[in-house]
């Protein structure tokens, strides 16, 4: 079976967490600084607070909106995150763990994205946060959604925070800047199967040092922990969360690091190879490439025709393939917020995800074509 999905190993991992181990220092020590500056760099933003999962640094993002921070006006109301149900449950579930409501936002038909238009129609004086999905790797088009708060933050006198889940998009730019640049809170996932990945991981990317100040102690406990022992003599002026990233994962990243770049290319010469093949192809639909903004492909998305039927026929043929999550809005847990979203409606039951990765050989790519061209 040609597998969706594979975790990315560097061939001296396994030295760098041997020298962890041995070291006597799990948690708290040199390792993840070093990752977190090596991901900065990287990104071209040092505000990098590293955490043990994904969804774990979007629960930490979201908590500004949840609460204001020492000293900040009080909210009188929990208010409402808008988001997208066409994701991942790591993505929406950190909404409700803050106490805040989810608000679903259409999804474009062409892009799976938010649609922005129906996004900018929902904000409300009620809106904490926006939630926005690079779904697959696929940017959002930022500076559209930031004239959009900007409109926001002029009608209503209060800018929501925008959180950017960026947790299939390592490597993926927009208009020639990686995302983590463009001025929003963004949360990566490091998990196994990610092009990038620590074992379990994530890291929140701050656009400011303030924010990032505070979710730097917030990760843990809200103590500060610049020395190696604790005295007793400190104050935790803001509580937080259990959620750092330990040295052991720290070392994989850091090894990982050297040849993700090798990896994102593979994965976009295989998107370009579907894109010319898959072209034109009757009961096959692709979605859009944009000029100013170069995905990362964690995943390749098709809209087909008989998606059971298109599955059953990969499936025959030695092909794995997934619809990844059930759309959002459909849990009982959600009951309450659904929402007519026709453009999500036109898509959901023709979505499916055929591997893209950099383990495809040439040979296993044409075989994947041919056997979408042979019909189902």
């Amino acid at each position: 079976m040609i597998p969706l999905s594979k975790v990315a190993m560097s061939p001296d991992v396994g030295a760098r967490v041997s020298a962890v181990l041995n070291s006597g220092r799990l948690e708290h020590g040199p390792t993840v600084a070093e990752y977190e500056a090596a991901v900065g760099e990287r990104i071209g933003n040092p505000r990098v607070v590293s955490v043990n999962c994904g969804t774990a640094g979007l629960h930490l993002a979201l908590s500004l909106a949840a609460r204001p921070g020492p000293g900040g006006p009080e909210l009188a109301e929990p208010g409402e995150v808008l988001s997208t149900p066409l994701t991942f449950e790591g993505t929406n579930w950190p909404i409700l763990a803050n106490g805040l409501r989810v608000r679903w936002a259409d999804v474009d038909p062409m892009t799976l994205n938010v649609d922005l238009d129906d996004l900018e129609a929902k904000i409300s004086p009620a809106t904490r946060a926006i939630v926005v999905v690079h779904w697959l790797g696929y940017p959002v088009d930022l500076n559209r959604l930031n004239a959009i708060v900007d409109r926001a933050e002029e009608r209503y006198g209060r800018r929501p925070l925008v959180v950017e889940d960026c947790a299939q998009a390592w490597g993926a730019t927009y208009r020639g800047t990686p995302l983590g640049t463009h001025g929003n809170v963004c949360v990566f996932s490091t998990g196994a199967i990610k092009t990038l990945t620590t074992g379990s991981g994530g890291f929140v990317v701050l656009p400011d040092d303030d924010r990032y100040d505070r979710l730097r102690l917030r990760r843990w406990l809200g103590i500060e922990r610049a020395s190696d022992r604790i005295t007793g003599d400190y104050d935790v002026a803001e509580w937080g969360y259990r959620f750092v990233l330990n040295e052991i994962g720290g070392a994989i990243g850091l090894s990982n690091l050297e040849r993700v770049d090798e990896l994102v290319h593979r994965h976009r010469e295989n998107a370009a190879f579907y894109d010319k093949e898959l072209a034109g192809l009757d009961g096959v639909e692709q979605t859009e490439r944009a000029d100013d903004r170069e995905p990362s492909f964690w995943m390749y998305p098709l809209k087909v025709r008989d998606r059971p039927a298109f599955m059953r026929r990969l499936h025959d043929a030695g092909i794995a393939s997934s619809i990844v999550s059930r759309r959002n809005d459909a849990h009982s847990c959600v009951a309450s917020s659904r929402a007519y979203l026709p453009g999500l409606d036109s898509v959901a039951d023709r979505v499916v995800y055929i591997p893209v990765g950099w383990w495809l050989t040439e040979d296993d790519r044409s075989h994947i074509v041919e056997t979408i061209r042979s019909g189902w």
